[in-house]
């Protein structure tokens, strides 16, 4: 959650991130999981103000983003086997959603979370590319719709906020589900191609 006004610096640093994760995730690993932590810490953080509190929020997220980063900057193996768990996570969701149209259950959840982990951890590299591929793609897709709202609304009083939900990007827009696996597969392919190659 963020003051109105930060919507479109926030919306472009989502696009320039999840650019650089769909497209080089591999090769920039440790500063993929530097950006997604800082978007989760400054994400969760932020939700913790109230909406009226503008100080409280920028601090917030700032604060939060940064021990995010840090957190995942460093913690690489544990990196790897959160975005296993993420991406079982998000999958379980997104499967489920669109089938009955409704969140899962926990046990669901959790279930394809531990699968997730298990594989990415047995299969660092080609986990790491397809995780960072995808999540960057959907980044891009949250961040492009964001702007593309901020272009086609009213300008929002100060008071108003923005708040970011990273799982449910226009899900009645039957095209954004095709446009984030086109553009993930697309991400896939050039760091399978050119930027994930090992040296």
């Amino acid at each position: 959650m963020l003051p109105q006004s930060y919507e479109l610096p926030a919306a472009i640093a989502l696009v320039v991130g999840g650019t650089v994760a769909c497209f080089a995730g591999y090769r920039l690993f440790r500063i993929v999981l530097a950006i997604d932590g800082f978007i989760a810490g400054a994400w969760l953080a932020s939700s913790t103000m109230g909406s009226g509190n503008t100080a409280g929020m920028l601090m917030a997220a700032i604060v939060g983003g940064v021990i995010g980063a840090v957190v995942l900057f460093f913690a690489y193996f544990v990196g790897i086997a959160l975005a296993g768990a993420g991406l079982g996570a998000f999958i379980a969701h997104l499967a489920w959603n669109r089938a009955l149209t409704t969140d899962p259950p926990v046990l669901i959840v959790v279930l394809f979370a531990a699968m997730g982990t298990v594989v990415a951890l047995m299969l660092q590299r080609y986990v790491i590319i397809v995780t960072t591929a995808f999540s960057g793609a959907w980044t891009v897709i949250v961040g492009a719709l964001a702007l593309a709202d901020r272009g086609s609304t009213r300008v929002a009083p100060a008071s108003e906020v923005w708040i970011l939900y990273p799982f449910a990007a226009s899900t009645e827009a039957p095209w954004v589900p095709i446009a984030w696996i086109v553009l993930g597969l697309i991400g896939t392919v050039v760091q399978l191609g050119v930027t994930g190659r090992k040296r």
